[in-house]
């Protein structure tokens, strides 16, 4: 993968590494990884949290959508912002950074369930803030490799959703799920440092410019994606996407738990199983998509999804439970980071955090009252949810199908200073 021309920008001594495309997306894809490490440790989790205060399923759910209200309200705003703040990109990432510890450690000291939603919106918050410069910045970085590019930062990610719940699963056994909580939040507070080092100039162009756009401009280009039919039409795809996603990975847990009976280590195991799958799969989805277009590689893969949401109802025990869930991994955690490219393959890269920020609020403020609709059906029944999941992917399969969606491998036309992006991902 090309890199980028070093030692250009203001600041910066000849063959800087933190100029370098490599250095870019290793970097942003390891932060990626240290938030989701952390957010699906906790899924992990849900078991002893809900013994340790008492809730209902329905409470459960409610930790859910708290995350997804708060990440969504926070998007759209911070969209926009983070597109007029670009010159500070780097301070942008290492505060999320810090936050993102500081939520965790108010939700492992949380003496009442309502504080533990307060740390949850923090989480969220910071969690939701922090993708949009990294998104934004590896888009303009790699404008012609954007699938691929996009899926290297969800392998990240993966490494986090795999890692994470298998450790976190052991560690159970011999810690409380508050002193976990407490140990992980330390790492992102260590990290902060390191993020506004690593990252203090990602939004500068090769010029040392900022390449932001007058405000007035910005308002204007941002106002002019509300009415951009195929961007809304992905961002309905994404959100119905969400909101199963969502729902599986909040009850799935509680499924292996009081209907199959798992150990604490084998729950980490069998959640963590899909994520490692996909960290394999997922950069070969984004390669395919750019080669071959996205809606080719997402019709199917959701397809997919949605038969086995279906078998999971249906034969969710024994040795099929492994292979399924297994499988799930193919597609599951390829499809985001293709739809986010699909959409910045349509609009001008100085809006990139304006158009994530969207496709973030509509997405979040779907998927918020998923767990609640989740949580209601698995008191009744406690394989509706998985019911619920396959009718959602099936529903946006077929909305995707009336989207026009570009071929991949393109990127709109770029606005001032971008040629930088071509020239990295050439």
């Amino acid at each position: 993968m090309a890199e980028t021309p070093a030692g250009r920008e203001a600041g910066h001594q000849p063959g800087d590494v933190r100029r370098k495309g490599s250095f870019i997306l290793g970097g942003l894809s390891s932060g990626h990884g240290v938030f989701h490490w952390v957010n699906h440790s906790f899924m992990v989790m849900l078991p002893e949290v809900r013994d340790t205060f008492e809730i209902s399923s329905l409470q459960v759910g409610a930790i859910s959508s708290t995350r997804e209200i708060a990440g969504g309200v926070i998007a759209l705003p911070g969209g926009v912002v983070t597109d007029l703040l670009r010159r500070h990109w780097g301070a942008v990432l290492a505060v999320c950074m810090a936050v993102f510890g500081v939520g965790w450690l108010v939700m492992g000291l949380a003496p009442f369930y309502p504080l533990l939603l307060v740390g949850m919106a923090m989480v969220a918050i910071s969690s939701s803030i922090w993708h949009l410069p990294g998104v934004a910045a590896l888009s303009h970085h790699f404008s012609h490799r954007r699938g691929f590019a996009l899926s290297i930062h969800g392998i990240g990610g993966s490494a986090g959703d795999v890692l994470g719940p298998v450790l976190t699963g052991f560690l159970l056994g011999v810690l409380t799920w508050q002193g976990i909580i407490a140990i992980y939040a330390a790492v992102p507070l260590f990290l902060t440092f390191l993020v506004l080092w690593a990252f203090r100039d990602i939004g500068r162009s090769s010029d040392g410019a900022s390449e932001t756009l007058g405000v007035r401009t910005q308002m204007g280009q941002s106002w002019s994606l509300l009415r951009n039919v195929r961007l809304w039409g992905i961002t309905l795809v994404a959100g119905l996407r969400g909101m199963a996603f969502i729902s599986l990975i909040t009850f799935l847990p509680l499924y292996l738990e009081d209907v199959v009976e798992l150990s604490q280590g084998r729950r980490g195991l069998y959640f963590a199983l899909p994520m490692l799958v996909g960290m394999v799969f997922t950069p070969v989805m984004g390669y395919l998509s750019d080669r071959l277009g996205r809606k080719l590689v997402l019709v199917p893969g959701m397809i997919f999804l949605s038969s086995l949401a279906l078998l999971l109802a249906l034969f969710g025990e024994g040795v099929a439970l492994p292979v399924i869930i297994g499988l799930m991994g193919l597609f599951l955690y390829s499809d985001q980071p293709i739809l986010m490219a699909a959409a910045l393959d349509i609009v001008r890269a100085g809006v990139a955090g304006t158009t994530l920020g969207v496709l973030s609020f509509s997405r979040f403020g779907m998927a918020a009252v998923s767990p609640f609709i989740a949580g209601a059906l698995y008191d009744a029944d406690k394989t509706y949810p998985f019911f619920y999941v396959a009718g959602l992917f099936a529903l946006a399969t077929l909305l995707l199908l009336t989207v026009p969606l570009g071929s991949g491998n393109q990127t709109a036309d770029p606005a001032p200073g971008d040629r930088l992006g071509d020239r990295v991902a050439r």
